[in-house]
């Protein structure tokens, strides 16, 4: 039974202003209820999974948290924020469906340590508690596309969570036994690694953090004003475009899927879903095909703002150059402290609870993009 608190989210508007814009008008921003919850979920190190070659599989698993909450919620018929971030997610929830949710994320990470041999980290922290260590929590919601939208949160309370979770002081021990079974319909790997746009030739995987002492708003502003100035609108420097998808055809690419999803190797579902693949290649030449891989570009989460900036853009190394130019004057400033992965292509995991306007796209730098600028931002903190 849904209560007020649960609709928050769902009830904020959506605003159509210009990123840097909206980032500057804090008005526009609410604090998050103090009733709700973050859910951080992180494959533990995912660094040397990475450097083992996983990163298709740690891109997918963190993929599979969100799929394993989207698909609870909604049947619940609520709407919660969430945040992609490579290696893992977070999630900022109501107190209704907190318990159910880190009971199923509980089973994920069972059926990732059975089927795939990497521990996922799963806690949870009381908002209330993020509020209590004098940590700030505002939340706004951004117009992409007619179809899409995304939160956009100012503050370090996601930062303050993560620390304590990754910490593991916050790790979730069943409260009750919740009668559910884990979902992961709808979760997708069928993209190859897909290279930069046409008159693009990198992809950019970048991650900002504003300096202490710093208006966040104003230093992230600053940020997406120097994007648009150097790589054009957000649509010029969209690093996943129809023309370079490519599904994947090879049964071990498929087999990531379907372990994942079923968490063992089924021959028949393996023929079933390469049979669904063959039927892309002709779906996708109708009318309804082309529509959904126009949307599938316009759906693809490529910018994440979780207190900190996260976005994966395409552009070619004259325009790398002189962003990093710009970035380093900042940093030089105090005003940000940045970590950047150049990669010759960007990956793609997916959601696809229909083909119409229930998908949505995760993408990443291939080679483990977020989790390499990760590592370099972190290195310029004093605290590892």
């Amino acid at each position: 039974m849904q209560v007020a608190s649960d609709l928050f989210y769902h009830h904020l508007p959506e605003h159509k202003l210009s990123l840097p814009e909206l980032l500057k008008t804090t008005s526009l921003f609410e604090q998050v209820p103090a009733d709700w919850h973050v859910i951080i979920s992180d494959i533990k190190g995912s660094t040397q999974a990475i450097q083992d070659g996983q990163h298709e599989t740690v891109n997918f698993l963190a993929t599979g948290s969100i799929v394993a909450v989207l698909n609870f919620v909604f049947k619940s018929g609520i709407t919660v924020p969430f945040f992609f971030g490579g290696d893992g997610a977070t999630f900022i929830v109501p107190p209704s469906v907190v318990t159910a949710l880190m009971d199923l994320l509980l089973l994920y990470k069972e059926s990732v340590q059975l089927n795939f041999g990497l521990h996922l980290r799963v806690g949870t922290v009381p908002v209330q508690e993020i509020y209590g260590q004098g940590q700030e929590l505002r939340i706004s919601k951004f117009h992409i596309s007619s179809s899409f939208s995304i939160p956009v949160v100012l503050g370090t309370g996601l930062n303050y969570a993560e620390r304590l979770i990754k910490a593991e002081d916050y790790l979730f021990n069943p409260l009750e036994a919740i009668a559910t079974e884990l979902d992961l319909s709808g979760m997708q790997c069928r993209w190859d690694k897909i290279g930069p746009p046409e008159n693009s030739t990198e992809v950019v995987t970048l991650l900002v953090v504003a300096g202490n002492g710093h208006e966040q708003s104003a230093v992230f502003s600053k940020v997406f004003t120097l994007l648009d100035d150097i790589y054009g609108e957000p649509k010029k420097r969209q690093p996943i475009s129809v023309a370079k998808l490519k599904l994947k055809t090879t049964f071990n690419r498929l087999n990531l899927e379907l372990r994942a999803r079923t968490g063992s190797l089924n021959f028949v579902e393996l023929i079933r879903t390469w049979l669904t693949n063959l039927y892309g290649y002709v779906y996708f030449y109708t009318e309804p095909g082309k529509n959904y891989l126009n949307r599938l570009v316009e759906m693809s989460d490529t910018l994440v703002i979780d207190g900190k900036i996260n976005t994966v853009i395409s552009g070619d190394d004259r325009q790398r150059l002189k962003l990093l130019s710009a970035l380093e004057e900042l940093e030089k400033a105090g005003e940000v402290k940045y970590g950047v992965n150049i990669s010759n292509d960007a990956i793609m995991s997916c959601y696809v609870r229909d083909l119409e306007e229930g998908h949505v796209h995760f993408v990443d730098g291939s080679e483990g993009g977020y989790t390499k600028a990760a590592i370099l931002l972190k290195s310029k903190f004093k605290y590892k």
